[in-house]
């Protein structure tokens, strides 16, 4: 990035901004486009599947994300510092799947309840107790000012 030029001046050989990025081979180029072109039939025949209400959770799902600038402050004072923003990134997107199972084994535990209207804590209380049982000891340890989450 240098100086800039005229319109139409030729660039230095070494210059040029492909030059720093690795290239891609055209098989690797082939198969990623073939990748997402398959990524995009599943989805679509995913969404054909759908009920109304789970279109509407997903869509909900989707449109949804938890803020970076707040998942990024929670990882600051749990670990005690700095994390850049990709790494906030990556965790919020995290979160937001394990929010997504919990909120799906929750709606499984109302139903298996033969509950109806919103979610309750009693049911995601279940749900996370269910999650803990199929994955381990996951989110066992406790946030440092010792409150609990799903209190009984």
């Amino acid at each position: 990035m240098g100086a800039p030029r005229p319109v139409g001046a030729q660039e230095e050989e070494g210059e040029g901004e492909d030059e720093m990025l690795p290239a891609m081979a055209d098989d690797d180029y082939s198969a990623q486009l073939s990748w997402q072109s398959q990524s995009k039939d599943n989805l679509k025949v995913l969404m054909e599947n759908l009920t109304a209400e789970q279109y509407e959770r997903f869509e909900a799902y989707r449109r949804h994300a938890l803020p970076k600038q707040a998942v990024r402050k929670v990882i600051q004072q749990t670990v005690g510092q700095q994390v850049s923003q990709p790494v906030a990134q990556v965790v919020a997107g995290i979160a937001k799947v394990f929010v997504g199972e919990i909120v799906e084994k929750a709606r499984e535990v109302q139903e298996r309840r033969g509950d109806t209207g919103p979610l309750s804590p009693d049911h995601l209380r279940e749900a996370y107790r269910m999650y803990q049982q199929e994955t381990g000891r996951v989110g066992a340890a406790r946030p440092l000012n010792g409150k609990r989450l799903f209190n009984r």
